[in-house]
């Protein structure tokens, strides 16, 4: 038996590789295993979102996702021989430098965090089977299988199932998987198509529900997603040809649209189930093996991903300092919002699919109606774009949320994503998102640059490995210049005003005050961040 690990990370896809990422950030080696021999070559999830790419770039591989990508400008949206041409970013998304929704493979997503990690000092080691765990008060001790039969035991401080729909780790933690299958089969195909306008998503609608063409790029130029007629009777594991799925495609296009060259084809049924907790003792949950749902949205990788975030830098600060105060807010916080995700796919894979006459009408002749005139109002699609593209996503009653004195009366609130916006001498090339991107907590000091005094501050912060920046419209030393202070207004804080805030390391506002609030601040600082 080895010595005792830190961390093990059970499953090697987005979630486990993202969790690994920001574990190594901090000085964390994980070990990472996955049973599979190899990544996976197919699509699968094929979206990433404008919150996912943020928290990426922490790591530095999201221009390397944007290289491998395409950013689709537009939605064509196709109905009884109409064509509805309906721009997707165009919002003026401005406190963000990722105002799309980027498509690329899965595969390509694995490979780009794959080799990321393996730089970072950690190896994922494949063909490597959980079969048992078992817990005590100080360890997990793990029963791993590897391809030759050969089983080893290992002994960790915490696991982490990043296992999938059929997690390993959650079953042997006996953690229930609650909710139910549709009783829909859908096909996805990866596949060339003539006939298609290149650079946009396309969607097909008719009275059977909807056919989805989403540009990909690698490993086919499309993404074909088309559900089975309900008579079908077609069990999900039977092998799909491509002649079937021509004629699938028929039945939405009339034959305009003619497929080739497939890359992969198979049937598929979607789930809506979620995990009745994300954590048992040392055992932790994230991405598929805590909540499952139809891909409405394109939000089940990035969900995960963004639960690998919020627990990664939990899990350093616990491993550092034993108490388990940051690591009991991952559920409280991430469980919500994976709730939140199942709720809203489940509404929009009704409208989706359904047979009944009045959401097929609703679909078929009010929608191509209705949506021209919705896009028109830009207001209304910014809204719903932050709403699917994760940016609003917020912690707001969050144990880790305070708004101390005097707050801003604008501006995010305690919870909620820091804004990014042009700061420093060179506004083209620093922004608040760059600045905080360090591992850790950063404490932005907003107003006059004189307000707090150095003495002050310094002896506050020493020990808690805290970042201070000072953000002013004056260009001072040692102050984050806002010459024309987007910065500060994006932040609410108005001329001449002053306002602290506390950064999380997951980029989501810990504490916010007005300048008065300094007394509080510390008093947060000693519950979450004490000094070593």
């Amino acid at each position: 038996m080895t010595a005792t690990l830190d961390v093990l990370i059970v499953g090697a896809g987005p979630t486990g590789l993202a969790l690994a990422a920001q574990l190594a950030a901090d000085g964390v080696r994980p070990r990472l295993v996955d049973r599979s021999l190899d990544r996976v070559h197919e699509s699968r999830a094929l979206a990433i979102q404008p919150r996912t790419l943020e928290v990426l770039a922490r790591f530095g591989v999201t221009d390397q996702l944007l290289a491998a990508g395409n950013p689709a400008v537009r939605l064509e949206l196709h109905v009884r021989n109409r064509l509805l041409t309906l721009p997707m970013f165009d919002l003026g998304l401005h406190d963000t430098a990722y105002p799309h929704l980027l498509f690329l493979s899965q595969a390509e997503t694995e490979r780009i965090l794959g080799d990321h990690v393996r730089t970072a000092g950690v190896t994922v080691e494949r063909g490597v089977e959980l079969v048992d765990l078992r817990t005590s008060p100080d360890q997990v001790t793990c029963r791993l299988r590897h391809r030759d039969g050969r089983e080893e035991t290992v002994q960790a401080r915490y696991v982490i199932g990043c296992d999938g729909a059929h997690s390993a780790v959650r079953r042997a933690a006996g953690i229930a998987f609650e909710g139910s299958s549709y009783p829909q089969t859908f096909v996805l195909a990866d596949v060339e198509a003539d006939r298609l306008a290149t650079g946009a998503a396309h969607v097909f609608l008719s009275d059977a529900g909807m056919l989805f063409f989403f540009p990909l790029g690698r490993p086919a130029n499309w993404r074909l997603l088309v559900m089975r007629p309900p008579a079908d009777p077609t069990p999900p594991e039977a092998t799909v040809t491509l002649g079937e799925v021509q004629a699938l495609t028929d039945g939405y296009t009339g034959g305009a649209v003619r497929l080739h060259d497939p890359v992969w084809l198979t049937n598929f049924r979607l789930h809506h189930r979620a995990a009745r907790h994300y954590r048992a003792g040392r055992i932790l949950l994230a991405g598929d093996a805590a909540h499952i749902h139809s891909p409405a949205g394109a939000q089940g990788m990035n969900t995960g991903i963004q639960d690998a975030i919020n627990l990664g830098w939990k899990l350093v600060h616990t491993l550092r300092s034993g108490g388990t105060g940051l690591l009991d807010t991952y559920e409280p916080e991430r469980a919500p919002i994976g709730r939140m995700v199942l709720r809203f796919t489940d509404r929009a894979f009704t409208i989706a699919t359904s047979t009944n006459p009045l959401v097929r009408f609703a679909r078929t002749r009010i929608a191509p109606a209705v949506i021209p005139l919705a896009a028109r109002a830009r207001a209304g699609r910014a809204f719903a774009f932050r709403t699917v593209s994760e940016l609003d996503v917020r912690y707001r009653r969050s144990p880790l949320s305070v708004e101390g004195p005097r707050p801003p009366r604008r501006g995010p609130r305690a919870g909620d994503r820091l804004p990014d916006a042009p700061v420093g001498r060179d506004e083209r090339s620093t922004t608040l998102h760059q600045v905080t991107a360090a591992p850790g907590w950063h404490l932005l000091l907003c107003g006059p640059g004189r307000t707090w005094a150095d003495e002050r501050v310094e002896q506050v912060c020493r020990g808690r490995g805290l970042t201070v920046h000072r953000l002013s419209v004056r260009d001072e030393p040692g102050t984050l210049h806002d010459p024309d202070g987007r910065a500060l207004h994006r932040l609410g804080v108005g001329a001449g005003a002053a306002a602290l805030y506390l950064v999380r390391p997951d980029g989501h506002i810990g504490f916010r005050s007005g300048a008065e609030g300094w007394t509080a601040l510390v008093a947060y600082l000693d519950r979450w961040l004490p000094p070593s």
